[in-house]
């Protein structure tokens, strides 16, 4: 929180303010919007914020030390701001916000009162309510990277295959059926891969309503000549057949089927020759043959 304004404090004195509040918000794509409770719009540093979106915002909580601020916004679903499709397809989860107390009537005079990002956000009858918290709520969540035989950047966060080609990793084409949102059906354009290729890979939405949704994918079969691919969670949004979707390729985090389908093991995350448990557990018997080698050759 920036430190008090001293004309801002003496506006305060007067007795008779003029404030109000102005939020701006960056989604995860670049979107941005800007919004405030005043009965007009309000512009400076290059933002206007919209007086027509119905956006409030219930106290703000702060608190010194190390504990996450957090507040509450809320406001009316409209085709101009954040509308009921946006939500639902996830488009404003995590979205960095920023929020200001300004006299209306003067904007030069503006104190920064809360920075941080979306948390929980609820929709039901024309409107949202979004959980605000705080940039202390980073510190909340593990840091560092995890060493282990298995990928650590799987699923969305899978960045293994960075130095791949785009025809590497997948393919983009059209689905001939979608059943539930969840199991898409193509008669043809995937000849070339083998079944399962795309198990524990994701379909990412390129085009339509849905364009930016993305879901992982948990079985790649044939049936009856039929190549079906199906999710593990159903998308958000429909999807018709119209929409283009491109499939890429996963390795569920092992660093065998890495290897299979990427060529080698260069870019892999993960740390397949750690030793495991039944490592740690290993001691030598009367039975066995001791030779004298290392049992780290043996357990690998």
């Amino acid at each position: 929180m920036s430190d008090f304004p001293q004309d801002l404090a003496e506006h305060l004195q007067t007795g008779a303010t003029s404030f109000c509040r102005c939020w701006f918000v960056q989604r995860q794509d670049g979107q941005t919007y800007g919004f405030t409770d005043h009965d007009d719009d309000i512009a400076f540093d290059g933002m206007v914020f919209q007086a027509d979106t119905g956006v409030s915002a219930s106290a703000l909580e702060q608190t010194t030390g190390l504990s996450v601020d957090n507040t509450e916004a809320s406001g009316a679903l409209s085709s101009r701001s954040i509308t009921e499709l946006d939500i639902q397809a996830g488009r404003f989860d995590g979205a960095e916000i920023t929020s200001w107390l300004i006299n209306w009537a003067d904007v030069s005079q503006r104190v920064l009162q809360f920075r941080g990002y979306f948390g929980e956000v609820t929709r039901g009858a024309g409107a949202f309510r979004v959980e605000l918290r705080g940039l202390t709520e980073a510190l909340n969540s593990d840091q560092g990277r995890i060493y282990q035989a298995q990928c650590c950047s799987q699923g969305e966060n899978c960045v293994c295959s960075n130095g791949l080609s785009s025809t590497q990793i997948g393919v983009s084409l059209h689905a001939d059926t979608i059943i539930d949102r969840r199991i898409l059906n193509f008669n043809s354009g995937l000849e070339g891969f083998d079944a399962r290729w795309f198990s524990q890979g994701k379909l990412i939405v390129e085009t339509g309503e849905g364009a930016g949704l993305s879901a992982l994918i948990k079985n790649d079969r044939i049936k009856g000549g039929v190549r079906q691919i199906e999710l593990w969670e159903e998308l958000r949004l429909d999807v018709t057949t119209n929409d283009l979707l491109r499939l890429e390729v996963g390795c569920a985090g092992k660093a065998a089927a890495y290897k299979e389908r990427f060529g080698d093991l260069t870019d892999f995350r993960g740390f397949p020759h750690i030793p495991g448990e039944d490592w740690l557990a290993a001691y030598p018997r009367s039975r066995d043959e001791n030779s004298g080698e290392s049992l780290v050759g043996g357990a690998l």
